[in-house]
């Protein structure tokens, strides 16, 4: 029971942490006129988790935004792609049926909830996961909100301190959960007062009619719980997931029954950037590849036999990296392609898009975002800027001491690349180029690249290079539950009082995205598991 002096909380139902999919909950707790308690480890300006970090892309099915620039879209073509692009068996029961909830009904779920609550998003909907050799989205699903995943947690935390109920919601911050418990007044979790708040270290229990995990993964943290999930992990990673994503929840849920599953399967990025102050341990920026810059190896070898391109299949860009000399590897450009293409994957970086300025994305469109590259390369030992390849091959070569880049190689995999460019459209045979020409027919792409550009361009100079490890970011498994949210035990039974939603519960059934994300699955996937579990937490079927 803890000891006397332990704080103690109750309420109708508590909810383990206040990121997307808690905050969505809360929401739904609130119109229910219930007491919501969220515990969360972090601190107060961290409200939203990696949600509020992110870049705020969403996918969905049948928008209005897609019907206004003619995407003809289905619920019935994304289910399709979606089943075939995670390689998701018929065995998988409830990721299968997480999948036929989210592109059947993300009309109600996500998106009516969001633009119910002032999130616009932009225009053109975004083509990303394309699919390289298995095929991932047959049309634009991917809606870009405007202000960014800080957009989306502003209009969230707006909506929940001004609901008619708000004074029924409680936040406690800098609280670690370190057990699942059951009382006789309910159940509840037991934890302790993380080291930077005041009173650290003292005991805590909080208790309810119900209890919703929304904890987040297990991509975080020191990467060591991580890698005993992930067994091809690489020596150099990156830290792309919020600072507690530690797994810590996850086994507290195992130990009082909950059925963990797929925590194998992870969605990690293949181009970070190490950062200079980092806020995490390793922590990384991650890098939406520039699909004009060309993809080599520690030693300037043109990463092969088919090479890696931007939009395509991230797991394809990883699993390729990962064969490679150290598991890691270069970009390679020009100043002309960084300013066009390059952008961030995440709020802090994406000034225009996350201050909602009209003048400053379009600035970047017509010149280029310059700003991003120079604040990129004071952030970073990761960004080199040279005049010539034996410069840039120099400027490498004294940054990396483990794997000698050859300045032979890098030369001959730039001419030969440039060589295709110049033979000119008719004649492309390079696969890069051919699927950037299919790129080009869709407007939302066409704008954002650079075409028939060669890295070895004088008027096109300097030439820039990211050095780039893979990023860990995001979990693919978690805790299994039915289309409840409730929890299920080993042997498939709902344990009772217990819901789980967003990253914790592998964004639906503990693993719906199977071995790969059609991209925007992740933040409605926190929305849509997040409503459902406050809506059956609080009673509401």
């Amino acid at each position: 029971m803890g000891d006397a002096k332990d704080r103690r909380y109750r309420a109708d139902v508590v909810i383990v942490g206040a990121g997307l999919a808690g905050l969505a909950a809360a929401s739904e707790l609130l119109d229910q006129n219930k007491n919501v308690l969220i515990i969360e480890r972090d601190l107060p300006e961290h409200l939203g988790g990696l949600a509020k970090l992110s870049f705020g892309g969403v996918c969905m099915v049948g928008t209005p935004y897609q019907k206004k620039t003619g995407i003809a879209d289905s619920a019935e073509l994304a289910m399709t792609d979606w089943f075939r692009y995670g390689e998701i068996p018929e065995s998988e029961h409830w990721p299968r049926r997480w999948v036929e909830k989210y592109v059947n009904e993300s009309d109600r779920w996500i998106y009516s909830y969001l633009n119910g609550i002032g999130v616009k998003f932009l225009p053109v909907v975004n083509w990303p996961e394309r699919g390289m050799f298995v095929r991932g989205n047959s049309v634009p699903r991917w809606h870009i909100a405007w202000g960014t995943g800080y957009g989306i947690i502003e209009q969230v935390v707006k909506h929940l301190f001004s609901h008619q109920n708000s004074n029924k919601l409680r936040i406690e911050y800098g609280h670690r959960v370190e057990e699942l418990i059951r009382e006789a007044d309910g159940i509840g979790c037991r934890g302790a007062l993380e080291k930077d708040v005041p009173d650290a270290g003292t005991a805590f229990v909080a208790t309810g009619d119900a209890l919703i995990i929304a904890a987040g993964g297990i991509c975080g943290g020191d990467l060591s719980y991580l890698r005993t999930k992930w067994s091809d992990a690489p020596k150099r990673l990156l830290n792309g997931s919020h600072r507690y994503a530690d797994g810590t929840v996850h086994e507290a849920a195992s130990r009082f029954g909950a059925n963990l599953t797929h925590l194998e399967k992870q969605w990690h990025y293949a181009a970070g950037i190490a950062t200079k102050e980092p806020i995490v341990p390793h922590h990384g920026l991650s890098l939406v590849p520039p699909r004009s810059a060309l993809w080599v190896n520690a030693h300037g070898d043109r990463i092969g036999p088919h090479p890696n391109v931007g939009y395509t299949d991230t797991h394809y860009l990883v699993q390729n990296i990962l064969k490679e000399p150290g598991s890691f590897s270069y970009q390679v450009m020009n100043y002309k392609i960084a300013i066009k293409e390059l952008a961030v994957s995440g709020s802090e970086h994406m000034t225009a898009f996350r201050n909602k300025s009209k003048l400053g994305l379009i600035k970047g469109l017509l010149f280029g975002n310059k700003a991003l590259l120079e604040r990129l390369k004071r952030e970073s030992d990761d960004v080199f800027i040279a005049g010539s390849i034996e410069e840039l091959v120099a400027s490498i070569n004294a940054v990396e001491k483990e794997y000698t880049m050859d300045k032979a190689k890098l030369t001959g995999a730039i001419r030969q690349f440039d060589a295709e460019i110049e033979r000119g459209e008719k004649y492309i045979g390079d696969e890069q180029l051919r699927r950037m020409l299919n790129h080009r027919t869709y407007r939302g792409d066409r704008m954002r690249m650079s075409w028939m550009q060669k890295i070895d361009d004088a008027k096109a100079y300097p030439l820039v290079a990211f050095r780039e490890s893979i990023l860990s970011r995001k979990s693919l498994g978690g805790i299994q539950t039915d289309l409840q949210s409730r929890v299920l035990d080993k042997s498939g039974e709902p344990i009772p009082g217990l819901y789980a939603a967003g990253e914790a519960a592998g964004y639906g059934g503990g693993g719906i995205h199977g071995m790969r994300s059609l991209e925007g699955t992740f933040l409605g996937g926190c929305i849509i598991t997040g409503r459902v579990a406050g809506n059956t937490a609080g009673g509401r079927q």
